[in-house]
């Protein structure tokens, strides 16, 4: 485990490299805006406060919206899985799932995305994840924590059955398990 933010190596950003359209010129280099995103991640910085050593903070934002909605994430997310995946000698894509979600409070002043968690007496978001059994995030999803678990789950679970035929089973608490079960 990491305790301070470190940058991408060359072996690292050679995986990443043909994701991004390197072709067309730019101001920016992309590696550099991809190492601001991680530090972002890693230190919980604010965006006017990315150190001057990487792009305008403007700029990084830009791509990483552009990114967002292109749904760039995801497709880096799944390659790199399968990669990890194929390298411990397994399948591309996991046979079986696991899907719970987590419950964070959140700050007065935040409203978008707010409910309460009566189960867990949280007023805040909720955090759903689906993993495989090796620990490998497939599907991600944040939403009000009033949102109840299973129903959830099954339009998580939906982003990747479509990708997967191996898919056999898919664990999960009493709450998302069920609606999951009955759904599939």
């Amino acid at each position: 485990m990491q305790t301070s933010y470190q940058a991408l190596t060359d072996a690292q950003w050679q995986v990443m490299m043909p994701f991004f359209d390197l072709q067309r010129k730019r101001t920016v280099a992309l590696r550099q805006v991809v190492d601001a995103l991680f530090y972002i991640l890693r230190t919980g910085c604010q965006w006017r406060n990315l150190p001057a050593n990487y792009p305008h903070w403007q700029a990084v934002y830009y791509y990483f919206d552009r990114w967002k909605t292109n749904g760039l994430f995801e497709q880096i997310n799944r390659a790199l899985n399968q990669i990890d995946r194929g390298q411990e000698g397994r399948a591309p894509y996991p046979s079986i799932l696991n899907t719970d979600s987590q419950s964070v409070k959140l700050t007065p002043m935040i409203y978008e995305h707010r409910g309460w968690d009566g189960h867990k007496n949280v007023n805040g978001r909720k955090r759903q994840l689906v993993v495989d059994s090796g620990g490998r995030l497939w599907v991600a999803k944040v939403h009000a924590a009033n949102q109840a678990d299973g129903v959830s789950s099954i339009s998580l679970v939906a982003d990747i059955a479509y990708l997967n035929d191996r898919l056999t089973k898919i664990f999960g608490d009493q709450a998302a398990g069920t609606v999951v079960k009955n759904k599939f």
